[in-house]
């Protein structure tokens, strides 16, 4: 068990995935220990709420577990943590949309209104990450720069893993991280 371990330690994040994909739960444990802390943090970062924190991490490695072999890893210039922090953040999102559904559906009713649509789940991921003028200057931005932007500074994403995560070419990705830059620049001179 000993040297099992030693050898688990001596794999990167990618080779673990590669076993969990085989149904390794010793890979997945040594997965989980590695990655948990950070991705903890990064959420928190994100988000406030300990139960909404606690549902994502348990949904992520849910999803780790029953996917690692949807995987592609370096094949398409991604990494087992930029994969990891993806789904992460997609179940954060998708937290926020049924907070935000779930909020919003009684005063809807009280009303006898129509249900009116919510802002953008990642809008309120952004919202609480991000406030004041350089907030205001985020939400302005176009869709396709303020993505990049999210992935980028938000979520520490590479060029090469924003445009996997995008399904853009990289030099997409850094033309509007420039352009993005120079209009946050421009709103907030």
């Amino acid at each position: 068990m000993g040297s099992r371990r030693r050898t688990l330690a001596e794999l990167d994040e990618e080779g673990l995935v590669r076993l969990v994909a085989k149904g390794d739960r010793a890979a997945f444990e040594e997965l989980y220990r590695r990655t948990a802390p950070w991705l903890t943090v990064r959420l928190r970062r994100r988000c406030a709420d300990e139960q909404i924190v606690a549902e994502v991490m348990q949904e992520t490695y849910l999803a780790v577990w029953r996917a690692a072999d949807a995987f592609a890893g370096a094949a398409v210039g991604g990494t087992a943590v930029g994969w990891l922090w993806t789904i992460a953040a997609r179940h954060l999102v998708d937290a926020f949309r049924r907070r935000a559904h779930h909020a919003r559906l009684p005063d809807a009713m009280a009303a006898g209104t129509a249900r009116t649509v919510a802002p953008a789940a990642e809008d309120e991921v952004l919202a609480a990450a991000v406030d004041g003028e350089v907030g205001d200057a985020l939400r302005r931005l176009a869709p396709e720069l303020s993505d990049v932007l999210r992935a980028m500074v938000l979520d520490g994403l590479t060029v090469r893993e924003t445009a996997v995560l995008l399904g853009l070419p990289e030099g997409t990705v850094k033309t509007r991280a420039r352009r993005a830059r120079r209009a946050m620049r421009e709103a907030l001179s």
